[in-house]
């Protein structure tokens, strides 16, 4: 017999975490940009009870409770051992997320939706994947845009040949940062493609822009090319500095697709121009899908739409970008072998 209900908890109340938006301004980012967030996609789901939350800052921690009532905590430790939670939002730094994740498995979490990027090293991914496997855990890792309606359509289309045979993509963003901003675009190239990486030629942007998640964090941008099964090319850009909003250009033979923003453009010989519709208000966030999904697999054992293995291969891409560039932008191949599987990029 299905669960009436799923008790919910979040470590890490700040900007996506608690929708904070006082997190937010120490970021320069705005809340309601965002697809979604931890604490909305849980609240919005009437089978879901958000009761617990957990973060170090006094201040995120009043302000979360104002605005859900929920109990909070200073140490997560205490949320685990007191609140019986089906569900944990990882909504806290990378390096952090290993540590978390094998916790709450630990802690007979059913299910858990962890930040972007998995982590900040292969090893603590791939323990993270292993420890949820031996209990029994649904990891989910936050690629908002494997459970968006545009990018999951581009992707059937893809899939049928809507645009013949791909010959090319192109993968543009401002602000750098390949570990916590490429994660999501070099994660959607995957999910569109449905093609793996195979090798990356790479070179790092390192002008120095300081991370806005504070010295600690060192996640620079760069440039360089992916190439994908059956030697399919992906070029990336993403400057340090600059201010254009993310953008995928898929190329083919017989047609283009281009998504930035929330709007996805194609042009095809057979259809000719066409603008995605925008997403339904009752759909909701990508987040919002998430949660469903979570919900649907704790139900019934329905599959979420992607692994956390997706997450590793798509973390593996980027410590690649960073072996390419320690060799002047050789081509290195995946997997990675050796000493290029202990780099850490460092993304907040």
């Amino acid at each position: 017999m299905a669960r009436s209900s799923f008790r919910a908890g979040i470590i890490g109340l700040g900007f996506i975490g608690g929708g904070d938006q006082i997190s937010g301004d120490r970021l320069g980012q705005q809340v309601v940009d965002l697809d979604g967030t931890h604490r909305d996609a849980f609240s919005n789901h009437k089978r879901v009870q958000l009761v617990a939350g957990s973060s170090r800052d006094q201040g995120r921690r009043e302000r979360f409770q104002r605005r859900t009532g929920a109990n909070v905590f200073g140490d997560w430790r205490q949320m685990l051992a007191s609140e019986n939670l089906d569900i944990v939002g990882v909504a806290s730094f990378a390096p952090s997320h290993a540590e978390l994740v094998e916790a709450c498995a630990k802690h007979n979490v059913r299910a858990i939706l962890c930040e972007k990027p998995i982590s900040t090293r292969l090893v603590d991914a791939e323990r993270m994947i292993a420890t949820c496997q031996q209990t029994g855990t649904l990891l989910v890792i936050n690629h908002n845009r494997r459970f968006h309606p545009h990018f999951r359509e581009l992707a059937r289309r893809v899939a049928s040949r809507d645009f013949g045979k791909l010959t090319g993509v192109w993968l543009n963003w401002g602000s750098g940062r390949l570990g916590n901003i490429g994660t999501h675009l070099i994660d959607a190239a995957r999910m569109l493609t449905g093609l793996e990486v195979t090798a990356v030629s790479a070179t790092l942007d390192l002008t120095a822009r300081p991370d806005c998640r504070g010295p600690e964090f060192r996640d620079p941008g760069g440039f360089g090319i992916l190439r994908l099964q059956g030697g399919l090319m992906v070029h990336v850009h993403a400057p340090d500095e600059g201010s254009f909003p993310a953008e995928i250009i898929l190329q083919g033979t017989t047609g283009r697709a281009y998504i930035s923003e929330g709007t996805a453009v194609i042009d095809t010989r057979e259809r000719g121009h066409e603008t995605l519709p925008n997403v339904p208000s009752e759909y909701g966030t990508s987040m919002d899908q998430a949660v469903r999904e979570i919900v649907g697999w704790l139900d019934q054992g329905i599959p979420v739409c992607c692994s956390a293995e997706e997450s590793r291969r798509t973390l593996e891409v980027i410590v690649a970008c960073h072996a390419s560039h320690a060799r002047r932008a050789e081509w290195v191949e995946l997997p990675l072998t050796n000493f290029d599987r202990d780099r850490e990029v460092l993304s907040g």
